[in-house]
């Protein structure tokens, strides 16, 4: 379970594949698990003598969920500088790329690898709660990718990654995508150890995402502004958009792309290039 927003894990943890492995499910019969809630109002006990007593007991339990917050995070910290150095180390540039679902993420992913595999060593991560539909798209392409299918879980951790990385084998000198799962918010709070938080955002999702979700816009050093062939037909004003993000975050670097079209990624390409 996530004390920081919520979520939960499946019991034995994150499923980690390569496409084409065999994806395991366990059936365990007849074991029923019944949980009563229990209030922390007020509790009335019957006793043999006839008489009832309340009792009303007040309970804090604000630290002890602080102090669960603050170990998960130190951990995930940790874990994460232990990535960032591996990383360094083997000169590889790493992109968390962030998102709510629908945006386009695995579309830029696909268009950008396809146009720059054969002059950049690229490896991939997805992250999803279920199935391996991701994984297969990349590994159509002929990179390298591993899934990281999180069960309940809503966002990406750092110890996932290192897991991940090392069934990846990366040589040195290449650039690695972390598609996380698609959620604006918890994402947000998990450093997995890499070099640039990318967020992207779609034209049809609306102008104040930005100040709606603003932790993740704080968090990201690049803004990519997703689907823009389709602006003739929605009701957004870019601008508005930017300057949205700009207040959450003034030094956000944009980009406005179209995985669809190719519009735009050549600007894309050249700042990835000058990166690594």
């Amino acid at each position: 379970m996530c004390g920081t927003c919520g979520c939960g894990s499946d019991n034995n943890g994150p499923t980690i594949l390569k496409p084409g492995e065999e994806m395991h499910t366990h059936s365990h019969d007849g074991h029923h698990h019944h949980h009563e809630n229990h209030s922390h109002g007020e509790h009335t006990h019957h006793h043999h003598d006839g008489h009832t007593h309340a009792h009303n007991h007040t309970h804090n339990h604000k630290h002890k969920v602080l102090e669960i917050e603050q170990d998960i995070l130190q951990n995930n910290q940790l874990l994460a500088a232990r990535n960032r150095g591996y990383f360094e180390a083997k000169h590889i540039f790493v992109l968390n790329l962030v998102s709510s679902p629908g945006s386009g993420k695995t579309s830029i992913l696909e268009r950008t690898l396809s146009d720059l595999k054969e002059e950049i060593s690229f490896y991939v991560i997805e992250g999803d709660q279920q199935t391996l539909n991701d994984a297969n798209r990349i590994d159509a392409l002929n990179v390298p990718v591993i899934q990281i299918n999180t069960g309940k879980g809503c966002h990406l951790e750092s110890d996932m990654v290192y897991s991940a990385v090392k069934k990846l084998e990366m040589q040195n000198n290449a650039i690695l995508m972390i598609e996380n799962v698609g959620n604006l918010v918890c994402p947000s709070m998990f450093d997995l150890g890499e070099s640039k938080r990318v967020v992207i955002i779609s034209t049809t999702e609306g102008e104040d995402k930005p100040i709606k979700y603003p932790d993740m816009f704080h968090s990201s050093d690049v803004c990519i502004i997703n689907k823009i062939d389709l602006l003739p037909y929605v009701d957004i004003d870019v601008q508005k958009l930017k300057n949205y993000a700009l207040q959450v975050n003034p030094n956000l670097q944009f980009f406005e792309v179209s995985a669809t079209t190719g519009n735009g990624m050549d600007a894309w390409y050249k700042w990835l290039k000058q990166n690594i």
